[in-house]
């Protein structure tokens, strides 16, 4: 068995473009060289990859299986050749790709881009933002070069470590209700009775929020679901509700006085943000200078 590299990557476009005719256009080459190469790699193997569908090709089992082994080989044939066709990675142009969820995406990550780029101005960062499902998704199917999430992952066979902590504070706007109150702080009572401002299901800042919340309150009274984070911090400001979000995230605001930090009787409350990546991706010293990472984090043998 004489396997290629080539009918690898034939073999991915087929599987992302669904059509030899499309795979053809996507890698630069014809229909019924793409054919025969997936015709070749199916003969080598012995097995069918694709089920015939109409005119579409769709994975079977056997094509679904292989998928994440060979996107894992042409990754890594993609990192060789970015770190030694210069023969010195720092002076190499790199371009990474991101996944974030949201908060660390919106508000972390545009200021250790620009960091990196004032050391290395080759550098190029593509940023996909969504919330930590997406992110973890698109870790898995190889789609970014590493994931920063604010919630757990639920994607078997990626590796986890810790980043950093990210301080919660629970905020409201003046339009709220009970703002004369809340400037004083609020009691136990009042968070149990209040309606909370909430992410979507899947969503590292909704997971944060119930994880930070639900041990104290047992419940919410009232819950207002946003499809974002800005759209949280306006719902606040305009008195909806109560808030539990990233300092980073509300910091803006704060400082503008529309919104307001409410004290209260909980402890300091904060979340664990997380690397993850795919075991088939390496974390190369210029992707690890834009993420801040010590030495004995994702270490590759």
């Amino acid at each position: 068995m004489h396997l290629s590299l080539r009918q690898l990557q034939i073999f991915s476009a087929i599987a992302e473009a669904g059509t030899t005719t499309a795979a053809g256009e996507v890698i630069g080459l014809s229909q019924s060289a793409v054919s025969a190469a997936l015709s070749e790699l199916e003969s080598l193997l012995g097995l069918a990859l694709f089920d015939r569908v109409g005119r579409r090709l769709v994975l079977n089992g056997h094509g679904r299986a292989l998928l994440p082994e060979a996107r894992a080989l042409l990754a890594g044939m993609a990192d060789i050749e970015r770190r030694f066709s210069t023969g010195q990675e720092a002076a190499a142009p790199v371009r990474w790709r991101v996944g974030a969820s949201t908060t660390i995406g919106n508000y972390l990550m545009p200021a250790r881009i620009a960091d990196l780029l004032e050391v290395n101005r080759q550098a190029h960062v593509d940023l996909v933002i969504g919330n930590t499902r997406e992110v973890t998704t698109a870790v898995q199917r190889l789609e970014v070069d590493i994931g920063l999430i604010e919630g757990p992952n639920h994607e078997p066979g990626l590796e986890v470590a810790e980043w950093m902590d990210d301080e919660l504070v629970i905020v409201f706007g003046e339009r709220h209700p009970l703002a004369a109150e809340l400037h004083h702080g609020a009691d136990m009572t009042q968070l149990r009775q209040a309606c909370w401002l909430l992410r979507e299901p899947g969503s590292g800042t909704r997971e944060a929020a119930e994880q930070a919340l639900l041990p104290h309150l047992h419940g919410f009274a009232e819950v207002l679901q946003l499809g974002g984070t800005e759209a949280i911090k306006q719902g606040a400001v305009a008195g909806l509700g109560l808030a539990c979000l990233s300092r980073h995230a509300v910091a803006d605001l704060v400082a503008l006085g529309r919104l307001r930090v409410l004290a209260t009787p909980l402890p300091p409350l904060s979340r664990r943000l997380w690397l993850v990546r795919h075991p088939g991706k390496r974390v190369p010293a210029s992707l690890r200078q834009l993420l801040g990472l010590p030495g004995d984090v994702f270490v590759d043998g």
